[in-house]
């Protein structure tokens, strides 16, 4: 995991935001485990993996539920932490591609917002067993991550600045490097320990150095198998 990456851009922002709210894309997925699953948003272990400055972590734990929040950065860290304050939350500096210190089928609610698309394959591959060990059978798993299918951008990003694995890119002004999915790559990754219920593609424009860059992302939708 770049930790200092991630460090200096929350320090001094070029892509994240330090909005309070929480994203639509979380709030679209609660909306449809709400309606389409029938799930109560009360009294669940949740866990928001990269969880930033704690928009998504205290909008769920505000609804009643247990939260727990990894993330790498430490500004990040006591922003969310100030924010949460009163909330059943707890904010742990934790890399994503490392093992977690949660038990075995302890959680209801997996989030990955956009964070695990800047692992290196190492890293993914223990996020991958991670997220597998600690959510319980039935559980739900929501990813936001970067697509490669149809994103002239990313693959220009790609072809101009290669990174050091297949399908990964140099933001050479944040210096990080992300890894773009085919929507192949991705079903060959998690069909292992999830069921797949949903997997939309979503086109939309993303601010870096106040500029707006087309970007097509993937939403899921996985359940662990039971």
């Amino acid at each position: 995991m770049q930790d200092m990456t991630w460090e200096r851009e929350y320090r001094n922002p070029l892509l994240v935001t330090k909005s309070e709210e929480p994203q639509k894309d979380t709030l679209r997925f609660l909306k449809w485990l709400k309606k389409e699953q029938n799930v109560i948003l009360e009294n669940l272990s949740v866990l928001d993996l990269g969880c930033g400055t704690g928009r998504n972590s205290n909008y769920i734990a505000g609804l009643g539920n247990n939260v727990t929040g990894f993330e790498v950065s430490t500004t990040a860290l006591d922003l969310a932490r100030t924010r949460g304050r009163g909330l059943s939350v707890s904010y742990q500096h934790q890399n994503i591609g490392a093992a977690y210190p949660l038990a075995d089928n302890s959680i209801d609610l997996i989030l990955d917002v956009t964070s695990s698309n800047s692992l290196n394959e190492k890293e993914r591959e223990a996020y991958l067993s991670e997220t597998a060990r600690v959510l319980k059978p039935g559980g739900y798993f929501f990813v936001k991550t970067l697509c490669k299918d149809g994103d002239q951008n990313a693959k220009n990003l790609i072809k101009k600045n290669p990174g050091p694995e297949a399908d990964t890119y140099i933001n050479q002004d944040m210096g990080l490097v992300e890894r773009v999915f085919t929507e192949k790559n991705f079903r060959e990754l998690y069909s292992k320990d999830f069921q797949i219920l949903r997997l939309e593609k979503k086109t939309s424009y993303t601010r870096f150095k106040n500029q707006s860059y087309k970007r097509n992302f993937w939403l899921a939708y996985l359940k662990k198998n039971i």
